[in-house]
């Protein structure tokens, strides 16, 4: 990464559309704005970008020099990316591409208009066009779409010191080593991944040693089938910098590095974050009213008709509520109660599901313990809540009741709160974006049903 400039890139980039306004056609403004947004990384100009509103974003876009477009592409997100694409010209894009990785051509290539891809595959060298093809066999979130395929091979019968003649000769020949190259990647005379040789091991040990004496046989190659998510795991737990990607039969493919690594992580974060409000980590901040308004609409109206039910079930109730007002007083304490019982346990099992900590083997086993959790701090805080209604409003009876409904709605929403993401995931719905929609109207018609039947039938 370049190193960061001297003052927050936003505020850069506010000077830079400031001085695009008062002087944008001067040649002179123009330059002046090139070399103010010069030190900024390609993750910075795609931030930049992206805390634009469109037209100052396009002014800037429009700046940039082929060098880094592509990259700023990668960096950017998918609607903001979407937007840069429409507005530039082919010949731009083509030569944009011509200068990135082939992995990162490969997570692009959908998003690029048919003549540019056709005029930057016919460009290519057939080493790199096939290379291109085999990245395009594997899904984007996929070891064998996130690998890159400049992993130093050495064979397991050689010494260490052709190994050393091997490297120097590949640095006289490309100018350097791949960069995070911390292993070399070992093979047989088939091809097929034997193991990783250190780098710090080549250079450190006694020369005439052999590769196959060496090498780790412990680290394993990730099939390039694996999805994004289990192979960020591999790196966190296992703290790896790289790691070898093979086929079904085992011949390496490429690599994987940590870079890629943290991005995954940080999209996993990202969805986390967004996807119970029904967001996404691609959308753009910026998106035109009449785009961004039906994805809220959507969600809201999903909420609003849990509303109606939990409001249909309260009038079932009307003549109990009317007998007795403080029925309405305590009925939004049962909903919470259990929402936030249910939220944690939704949280808990979610990220349990997420980690391939939790699945059929072992669920039943989770649940039991989530209800005893639930029984324990259910029966502590129904003693609390009903000890509080008894001294608000002076009636055992209504005490009892919205203690036994606390109870209740803290085991129903733990229950829901386990068995809703298990069940979303059997479907193959995704159980951060439906889990907390489901729960919250789970929790809100049992809160509210258990609670004034009770009331009815003990209480008015």
């Amino acid at each position: 990464m370049s190193s960061a400039p001297s003052q927050d890139f936003h505020s850069l980039g506010a000077s830079v559309i400031e001085l695009l306004q008062q002087r944008g056609d001067d040649e002179a403004a123009i330059d002046e704005a090139r070399r103010r947004l010069a030190p900024l990384h390609a993750s910075e100009v795609a931030d930049l970008l992206e805390s634009l509103p469109p037209a100052q974003r396009l002014s800037v876009w429009r700046l940039l020099d082929a060098a880094i477009t592509g990259e700023v592409l990668l960096e950017s997100s998918e609607e903001v990316r979407g937007q840069l694409i429409r507005e530039s010209t082919p010949e731009r894009l083509a030569a944009a591409m011509a200068l990135v990785d082939v992995d990162k051509l490969a997570d692009l290539y959908d998003e690029l208009p048919a003549p540019v891809i056709d005029a930057v595959i016919g460009a290519m060298q057939a080493q790199r066009r096939r290379a291109l093809e085999t990245l395009r066999r594997f899904p984007e979130d996929s070891a064998g779409g996130l690998m890159d395929q400049d992993a130093i091979v050495v064979r397991s019968d050689v010494t260490l010191e052709v190994v050393q003649r091997y490297l120097r000769w590949l640095r006289r020949q490309q100018g350097g080593l791949p960069e995070l190259t911390d292993t070399l990647m070992v093979v047989d005379t088939q091809g097929r991944y034997a193991g990783a040789l250190s780098l710090a091991d080549v250079v450190s040990l006694e020369p005439r040693r052999s590769v196959a004496t060496t090498m780790r046989r412990d680290i394993a190659g990730i099939p390039a089938t694996m999805p994004a998510h289990k192979v960020a795991r591999i790196f966190r737990d296992r703290d790896l910098i790289s790691a070898a990607v093979v086929d079904d039969d085992g011949h390496l493919l490429g690599r994987i590095t940590v870079d890629d690594m943290v991005d995954v992580m940080q999209d996993e974060a990202d969805h986390a974050l967004l996807a119970p409000a029904g967001l996404d980590e691609e959308h753009d901040i910026f998106a035109p009213v009449l785009r961004s308004a039906p994805r809220r609409t959507i969600w809201l109206g999903v909420n609003l008709l849990n509303a109606f039910i939990a409001a249909w079930v309260i009038g079932r109730f009307g003549a109990a509520i009317e007998q007795m007002v403080a029925l309405a007083v305590l009925m939004p304490v049962v909903a919470s109660m259990g929402g936030v019982a249910g939220n944690q346990t939704l949280t808990l099992v979610t990220r349990g599901i997420a980690l391939d900590q939790v699945g059929r083997a072992n669920a039943r086993r989770l649940l039991g313990k989530e209800i005893g959790v639930a029984l324990v701090s259910g029966l502590f805080w129904a003693l609390v809540v009903g000890a509080v209604a008894l001294a608000w409003f002076g009636s055992t009876s209504l005490g009892l009741v919205f203690g036994a409904a606390i109870l209740l709605n803290i085991v129903n929403g733990t229950v829901a709160g386990t068995l809703v993401p298990l069940g979303l995931s059997r479907l193959g719905v995704d159980p951060a974006l439906a889990g907390g929609v489901l729960l919250t109207a789970l929790t809100d018609v049992v809160g509210f049903a258990s609670f004034l039947a009770l009331a009815m039938a003990f209480v008015v």
